[in-house]
């Protein structure tokens, strides 16, 4: 696998000339940030992915969760031809049908009491929006995230990352005051969140950490505190949201309500997108001016938003998800997989021996997977259209793998 960046950026600081220019070459002019994995990919369709040697390999892992319906979803591709060559652009300043019709297939397909949906460009600007709208609204200056949480690397998003300040923050000092909560620890709710948290954010089933799902009783208990205290809710739903838990998001599957949620990776199946959802409590408390963007809500992207809402609800696949996740946790249990943790298509499967040492010998039979924080998790995003069969490549393929 390849070595960490920080070894790739002492290759580009080489006072030799000739090694600058070879670490240029190398890395095709782009910032040298990112570990990648040894394939590069050429085109793709449905689940499965064609690298530039002419390799076919099936893609469990979507992007970081991105590709919900897939390549080449045929009204998805449809839609956004359409869009662009009727309007490609323009700002929030002028009205677009499309626009408010993202809108509201949104908030209706949320299935929860929502009155309205600001759409941005990612899922770190969806959740610094929702925290500073409970910071603005409640006039406090603390935030409480839960341990092993992951929100975003800008400012606000990454002061409530759990271990970021540590690894990677970089910025002199958080805008806030944080806190963490033990997962599951019902006592630190009630120490953490006072009278002085404008907010508590939550992903009800942690993405990176390696989908660790907090449980209905746990969210309930943030729920029951933030009210006791007069704190907001937010529930991250970047990663776990917009179908991928077998509901619309994972506040319907946990029947827990939050005072906003943000979502974005599956809600554009690639087209860079995201909205923040706001209950009318927190709706009302909005003016104009204070909030802005001038990409989201594009023209393209909410296309993209109607397309995928769409696709999932003609074509079932929340059914789907539901079906085919539980079917991996059926069947995979094989080789160095001794258990699996997760909700719907986000899987967890907990390996005897380094996950990453498992990624790469199922690349080598052809099958992209992710990994998580948890060095024992291998991670599953596959996409909502994944059928049993694929399902059963890769339970042979985990059979075949040293335990």
């Amino acid at each position: 696998m390849p070595k960490a960046p920080a070894q790739k950026r002492k290759r580009v600081a080489a006072t030799s000339e000739s090694e600058i220019q070879a670490a240029i070459r190398q890395h095709d002019f782009l910032a040298p940030v990112f570990a990648q994995y040894p394939i590069e990919v050429a085109s793709a369709q449905g689940v499965w992915l064609t690298s530039s040697r002419g390799e076919r390999v099936l893609d469990l892992y979507g992007g970081h969760a991105v590709a919900g319906l897939g390549y080449g979803h045929p009204a998805w591709t449809a839609a956004l031809a359409r869009q662009a060559e009727a309007c490609q652009f323009q700002s929030n300043a002028v009205a677009m049908r499309i626009r408010a019709q993202a809108a509201r297939r949104l908030v209706r397909f949320s299935r929860l009491p929502f009155a309205s949906a600001f759409l941005v460009n990612s899922g770190a600007e969806a959740n610094e929006n929702a925290l500073k709208v409970a910071l603005r609204m409640t006039g406090r200056a603390h935030v409480a995230a839960i341990e092993g949480g992951f929100h975003g690397r800008t400012a606000a998003a990454g002061a409530v990352t759990w271990g970021a300040r540590e690894k990677w923050y970089g910025f002199p000092r958080t805008p806030f005051d944080v806190s963490f909560i033990p997962r599951g620890d019902r006592a630190a709710i009630d120490a953490q969140v006072t009278r002085d948290t404008a907010a508590v954010i939550v992903e009800p089933v942690q993405g990176l950490a390696g989908a660790v799902e907090l449980g209905a009783s746990f969210l309930a208990s943030l729920r029951a505190r933030c009210d006791e205290v007069g704190a907001l809710l937010i529930f991250d739903e970047v990663q776990c949201g917009v179908g991928r838990t077998g509901e619309p998001f994972a506040a319907n599957l946990y029947g827990v309500r939050p005072d906003m949620l943000t979502t974005a990776k599956a809600l554009g199946n690639g087209f860079p997108c995201a909205a923040l959802l706001f209950s009318p409590l927190v709706a009302a408390s909005l003016k104009p001016e204070f909030l802005g963007t001038t990409f989201g809500g594009g023209p393209l992207a909410c296309a993209a938003i109607a397309a995928v809402i769409a696709a999932i609800k003609t074509e079932r696949l929340l059914e789907r998800v539901r079906r085919i996740g539980a079917y991996i946790r059926q069947t995979c249990i094989a080789g160095p997989v001794v258990a699996h943790q997760g909700a719907g298509l986000l899987v967890g499967l907990r390996t005897t021996r380094p996950a990453r040492e498992i990624q790469a010998e199922l690349l080598e039979c052809c099958i992209l997977t992710g990994t998580a924080n948890d060095p024992h998790i291998l991670r599953l995003l596959p996409a909502f259209i994944l059928e049993e069969q694929h399902v059963d490549m890769l339970r042979d393929a985990l059979r075949d793998l040293p335990p």
